[in-house]
């Protein structure tokens, strides 16, 4: 019997763009298109190398001369909940969770946008409409929810997560939340919900996206016990934060063809371009 094996996946690498999370130095991203049938085993096999989603694309920083990005992600045995994190949770008791198919609706956008303007004024996404908010939420061809928080009380949405099963784990693609209500640290909540979704799930990790040391917007990160970042090649416990630096180097970053020729794909082969 004759078999096939999928056609690889081409990777791409973007211009040269402003870093949105450390001032003055630029960002460029590696991807590729994920679609097809095998599109789910594509994300699963690229998530555990430290690549994300967005809508149909699987991207990973390839800056030139910095590589202060790191893949972040919890390992749900190792995560208990600080002090600070178990009042957070407690603040938090009169939301309710509802997990949905990934179809945007007029609430979800209002809460979005009040967001952005709030948190993200001048971030590459201000500029975002209703319709590329729906792209955002609904083109994905892997199995994706959006889980939605809402105020028992009053019914008020608070929070919304777009969320992508993989096979190990939960990665949290994009959230946001009302931002008239600091007190409550929905941020935070949102996370801490999602690995008790995973720890009922029998699921051993809730990926974070990205941690840059040196950037205030993704400090926050660090605090949560079990944080493991993909660097030199693998999974490791962040351990000390201050070990990793967001100094630049000429060197940090392999050329593109080294980090393409290093990529395993679903049926474990390295890449052939």
């Amino acid at each position: 019997m004759r078999h096939t094996l999928p056609l690889a996946p081409q990777f791409y690498v973007t211009a040269p763009q402003p870093c949105p999370y450390l001032e003055g130095r630029m960002e460029r991203k590696l991807f590729t298109a994920l679609q097809g049938e095998h599109a789910g085993e594509l994300n699963d096999t690229l998530s555990h190398q430290g690549f994300r989603r967005s809508q149909n694309v699987l991207y990973r920083p390839s800056c030139a001369d910095c590589a202060a990005c790191l893949s972040a992600r919890i390992d749900v045995s190792k995560f208990a909940p600080s002090k600070s994190q178990k009042r957070i949770i407690k603040r938090n008791a009169h939301l309710s969770r509802r997990a949905t198919s990934p179809w945007a609706t007029e609430d979800q956008f209002d809460l979005f946008r009040t967001y952005l303007d709030s948190r993200h004024a001048d971030g590459g996404m201000a500029d975002m409409d209703v319709f590329e908010f729906a792209a955002m939420i609904e083109e994905t061809p892997i199995r994706s929810r959006v889980v939605e928080y809402t105020d028992s009380e009053t019914g008020d949405l608070i929070g919304v997560s777009l969320t992508d099963v993989l096979s190990d784990g939960l990665s949290m693609v994009y959230s946001f939340y009302d931002p008239s209500l600091p007190r409550q640290s929905l941020g935070t909540y949102l996370i801490l919900d999602h690995v008790e979704i995973a720890r009922e799930a029998n699921l051993p990790y809730v990926y974070l996206g990205y941690w840059v040391p040196g950037s205030p917007k993704m400090g926050y990160k660090r605090n949560f016990a079990g944080l493991e970042v993909y660097a030199g090649g693998k999974w490791q416990p962040i351990g000390d934060p201050t070990r990793f630096d967001a100094e630049l180097h000429p060197l940090s970053t392999d050329p593109i063809a080294e980090q393409v020729a290093n990529i395993t794909l679903p049926d474990a082969r390295p890449y052939r371009g």
